[in-house]
């Protein structure tokens, strides 16, 4: 089975799960598809030794979960499906999961983990290029966490708009990874940065750009998390 024949079965068992659970079709109609597709899919995942997320061997037992009361809405259904199938598609996709550490700030966590669920579910030019705006608005709101206009002024003197989160970023690095010892690490954050900018901005999308996209977005976060000392040992 080729990555694309996996992915499209991890595909249709999440689509078969959220839909029986979302108004959908009766589980009667499409339980033996379902069986079929999870069987084929299992049997792969333990042949590349990957462990196969997805714990409903049945519609029915999926029946059970959501009607047990804990996931009363729609939306809650489809999302924990998506939490419990989409990191297992992005790594067949990219060929590693990451999930990355949180940096405490809760905007700038939630931007990443939705950027990575959005690049695990995308399959076409205009799902990808909404990866870069999650990428943008993860950066804005890394900018807006750390960013203090007294004490980090713009590299072009012009004061950074609430939304201008390549400036904001820019004049964070500026003060807070300075001197000459820091100069490797402040070039390479500025690299990534300008990396990430450049991406969000690209109006023909592939897979690729986006899965770039959302690694240099990721390193940006990282990197000012970490200057930031919200990776220091506690």
């Amino acid at each position: 089975m080729t990555n694309d024949e996996l992915i499209a079965g991890l595909e249709q068992i999440k689509n078969l799960l959220v839909s029986v659970a979302t108004g959908g079709p009766r589980i009667n109609d499409v339980e033996q598809r379902y069986h079929q597709t999870f069987a084929m899919v299992a049997a792969e995942l333990a042949r590349r030794h990957i462990e196969n997320p997805i714990t409903f061997g049945s519609l029915w037992d999926w029946y059970g979960r959501w009607s047990s009361g804990d996931l009363p809405s729609y939306q809650s259904r489809r999302e924990f499906i998506g939490a419990m199938v989409n990191p297992v598609i992005n790594l067949v996709r990219t060929g590693h999961q990451e999930l990355p550490e949180p940096t405490g700030w809760q905007r700038v966590d939630r931007c990443v983990g939705e950027l990575r669920d959005r690049l695990a579910s995308s399959s076409t030019e205009e799902q990808y290029q909404a990866v870069g705006l999650l990428g943008r608005e993860a950066l804005i709101s890394l900018a807006q966490a750390v960013y203090v206009a007294d004490r980090h002024p713009s590299l072009d003197g012009t004061q950074p708009s609430q939304t201008d989160g390549k400036r904001m970023l820019e004049a964070f690095i500026g003060v807070e990874m300075t001197g000459g010892a820091n100069e490797e690490a402040r070039r390479h954050a500025r690299s990534a940065l300008e990396f990430a900018v450049a991406l969000q901005h690209r109006r023909t999308a592939s897979f690729r750009d986006a899965a770039m996209c959302a690694e240099a977005t990721t390193a940006v976060v990282n990197l000012v998390a970490i200057v930031a000392g919200r990776r220091d040992p506690q």
